[in-house]
């Protein structure tokens, strides 16, 4: 039976601040913070805010169907979305949460393929699952039990325009 953990909008924003401290306390510096777009959309954007270093958006795609809970075939984009000439040697890729892993490996494969100036990527989620074949650098919450997670926004996935009030 999968368990499942709801997030509220403080407990979220409270994870990616528990999350930052961390990176603050290991002392590693970074030329860009990547986010993996969608879910890891907000966590960079805080980050990028707090570290003040420049973000980037990596889009992919793995998790469709019913309201995004099925999972397909990972499509990685073919570049990235940044401010900067380069992304530089040392960058943070983000995330939400680390699942089967699949979706953090090939895109920090992908970065240490195709972007020669990157010599290093760290890794960071606000979850990490222990179903996950990959462990992140950086993570505000181990999960044992690997729930499924409900986090704030998800109602927007069933929404329409025709919803809106």
């Amino acid at each position: 039976m999968t368990t499942h953990l709801h997030v509220s909008w403080d407990e979220y924003h409270a994870a990616i601040e528990r999350l930052a401290i961390g990176l603050r306390d290991s002392g590693r510096e970074f030329s860009q913070i990547i986010c993996i777009a969608r879910g890891g959309m907000r966590v960079g954007d805080v980050l990028s805010r707090v570290f003040q270093v420049p973000l980037a958006i990596m889009s992919t795609r793995s998790y469709t169907g019913d309201v995004g809970m099925l999972r397909g075939e990972i499509m990685v984009a073919r570049h990235i979305t940044m401010t900067t000439d380069s992304l530089g040697d040392q960058v943070l890729l983000v995330d939400d949460l680390v699942d089967s892993g699949i979706t953090l490996e090939a895109v920090k494969r992908h970065l240490l393929n195709e972007y020669p100036e990157v010599k290093s990527v760290c890794t960071a989620v606000i979850w990490y699952k222990a179903c996950s074949s990959v462990v992140p650098d950086f993570y505000a919450s181990y999960l044992p039990e690997s729930p499924w997670i409900h986090q704030p926004f998800e109602k927007y996935d069933a929404m329409t325009p025709a919803d809106l009030g």
